[in-house]
């Protein structure tokens, strides 16, 4: 069969991999979106020993003869499973080999110490990692120890440092898109610092930020025709509490609220965690209650 035959140590199926990959990054994620693909193939047989071009040749070749592609250290596509720890971020003298890509699934959360705080949120098409790479601004940009985990079940992309950082100093399109990467963290944490006591207004703060960032990375609302202005997140009360400092049944209270007003929409089951913000721009007003509150709080 073709797509067994072997290709100078490679699998024909591996190559398909390999291109699906590269694709993936091209058209579904935010910092490599619109990228040139010449300048990414570029990059990666630089760093590599593989370029899209001689996988596409060897593509081509496999049922006559086989292309030596050498050995490969560059793009790995990875399953990330729920509540196991991928990496500390910020250890002393530590730095990572990768930046992750997220493909599917997730989010991958960030939790602070010692009160277990989700202080980040990273859905697919977004970045995780930049802060512990030991260039550009996660040469400076430092923090706490704090452990970083997939909160469900995650495809991601790993990239070589050597990869994101050649194309850095080779685009400044990119150089714009990683530098954005880090202010949207910060802006998160912002958001989250505003959390106030008041249940409403911290699950409000929460949902903002999340509309914010996803906005801002064009991942969401949907370009999709009817699909309108909402905003679907995977989001399960666990990770509101703990993102919002509120017990599990306050949030559950709050979310009831906020659907009979019309700010979001849950899918309806017990093993649903999805959650659709249908008026992101109606959340500014609970989001800014912090002294005037809001009518619908507490339930009645």
């Amino acid at each position: 069969m073709a797509n067994e035959m072997a290709c100078g140590g490679w699998k024909v199926q591996d190559l398909k991999v390999l291109e699906t990959m590269r694709t993936l990054l091209l058209e579904h994620n935010f910092l490599f979106r619109g990228l040139d693909a010449a300048l990414l193939d570029e990059v990666l047989a630089e760093v590599t020993d593989v370029s899209v071009g001689s996988v596409s040749a060897a593509l081509e070749s496999a049922e006559s003869e086989p292309t030596d592609l050498g050995a490969s250290e560059g793009l790995i596509r990875e399953k990330l499973y729920s509540s196991r720890p991928i990496y500390t971020a910020f250890r002393p003298g530590m730095s990572l080999d990768y930046l992750y890509a997220i493909v599917s699934g997730g989010p991958v959360v960030v939790r602070s110490t010692p009160l277990d705080r989700v202080i980040a949120m990273t859905y697919p098409g977004g970045c995780f990692g930049m802060q512990n790479l030991a260039f550009s601004h996660g040469a400076v940009d430092r923090g706490f120890p704090s452990q970083v985990e997939a909160y469900k079940t995650t495809d991601i992309l790993k990239i070589p440092v050597a990869v994101v950082e050649a194309l850095y100093r080779a685009d400044g399109a990119f150089r714009d898109r990683y530098a954005l990467l880090f202010e949207l963290r910060d802006k998160f944490q912002y958001h989250l610092l505003n959390c106030s006591t008041y249940p409403p207004q911290a699950v409000a703060a929460l949902l903002r930020a999340l509309v914010y960032q996803e906005r801002s990375l064009g991942m969401q609302p949907s370009p999709k025709p009817k699909a309108g202005s909402a905003f679907q997140f995977d989001l399960p009360v666990d990770l509101i509490a703990r993102a919002c400092q509120l017990n599990h049944r306050t949030v559950e209270q709050v979310l009831k609220g906020m659907g009979k007003v019309g700010l979001i929409e849950k899918v309806k089951g017990s093993d649903c965690d999805r959650i659709t913000v249908v008026d992101p721009e109606g959340l500014k007003e609970v989001y800014g209650a912090t002294r005037d509150k809001v009518a619908w709080w507490p339930l009645k």
